[in-house]
């Protein structure tokens, strides 16, 4: 999990996949964090995102790195209601500060069940991680 958390930092930007009906949505992400042995992503409940992955928690994200390789991630993001969990996702990206805290009610983080990453290039066989 730790290889697939480095790689998706390093990349800076993911795409987070959800569905709404039989429509899927795709934005721009850029936070994840592990915690307690968990994948996290973290949003605002207030956002439509969060509404989806309440209906629908199965997502996908996607990331492509400069050195001409890729990655995506595919489980269900499941709601972490605890404090610590929001906290230590808002202390690894400290600008969401001025957004968001672990008490405003708001503050949504998710964390990756029965998840696999695979990890691609244009030249080499995929490379599959489970956690």
């Amino acid at each position: 999990m730790n290889e697939v958390l480095n790689y998706l930092k390093a990349c800076g930007t993911y795409y987070l996949a959800t569905v709404e009906g039989d429509q899927p949505r795709v934005r721009p992400f850029g936070t994840v964090n592990v915690f307690d042995g968990k994948l996290y992503i973290q949003t605002g409940k207030s956002k439509e995102v969060s509404k989806q992955l309440h209906i629908n928690p199965k997502a996908e994200i996607c990331a492509f790195s400069t050195d001409g390789t890729w990655i995506r991630v595919t489980g269900k993001l499941i709601p972490d209601e605890r404090r610590e969990a929001k906290k230590a996702m808002l202390d690894a990206y400290p600008n969401l500060r001025g957004m968001y805290s672990e008490d405003d009610g708001n503050t949504e983080v998710l964390y990756f069940e029965d998840a696999t990453a695979v990890f691609y290039s244009f030249g080499g066989a995929p490379k599959t991680v489970k956690f």
